[in-house]
């Protein structure tokens, strides 16, 4: 009978050795579970807030302030020149302007500058309203209403002419430039 009893108890001390370690394991794993939902959960903040508001506030309200700024002020600049000034004028409007516009505009700044030279040719252009037609996280259209004055050797009375355009700027680091001006009037 002791061999017996002696076995019992060591079925005993088997099972109790079992349950710790299955005791064990459950709480690890219990430890691991709730640190991968941790972690899933963070996961999807961050990629909800990469995929919805995030780009919600590329295209909110302050940026489309800067959109309109930027494509303004740039408009200003690139319809704005004297013959005193002309390297600065031009070297200044290239500075709000990106892509096939800049070799656009540098091209046909040459030609400008010639005829500004020649005949004193001064032009100078006022923003009088501008308006987001588009907006997208790196791109937007925005469209400009501007006033230019014009004055040269021939005609030294200012004569003025209200234009408007379609002014597309592009994000480039985080600066918006202009890549198209189009006027439709």
């Amino acid at each position: 009978m002791t061999v017996e009893h002696d076995s019992s108890l060591d079925d005993t001390e088997v099972k109790r050795g079992v349950r710790r370690c299955l005791a064990s394991l459950l709480a690890r794993w219990r430890s691991i579970v709730a640190t991968g939902v941790v972690v899933a959960a963070v996961g999807v903040t961050a990629g909800l807030f990469f995929t919805m508001y995030r780009p919600d506030q590329q295209v909110g309200d302050a940026a489309a302030r800067q959109v309109i700024q930027a494509a303004s002020d740039g408009a200003v600049a690139v319809l704005s020149y004297s013959p005193d000034n002309l390297d600065r004028d031009i070297a200044k409007a290239k500075s709000y302007l990106t892509g096939d516009f800049l070799a656009y505009y540098t091209k046909f700044s040459e030609q400008i500058a010639a005829m500004a030279l020649q005949k004193r040719v001064t032009q100078t252009a006022k923003v009088i309203r501008a308006a987001v037609s588009e907006l997208h996280p790196d791109s937007a259209v925005v469209l400009v209403f501007v006033n230019q004055t014009a004055t040269s050797k021939d005609k030294p009375q200012p004569q003025t002419t209200a234009t408007i355009a379609q002014v597309t700027v592009t994000k480039v680091q985080d600066s918006w430039l202009i890549s198209k001006l189009n006027p439709l009037s």
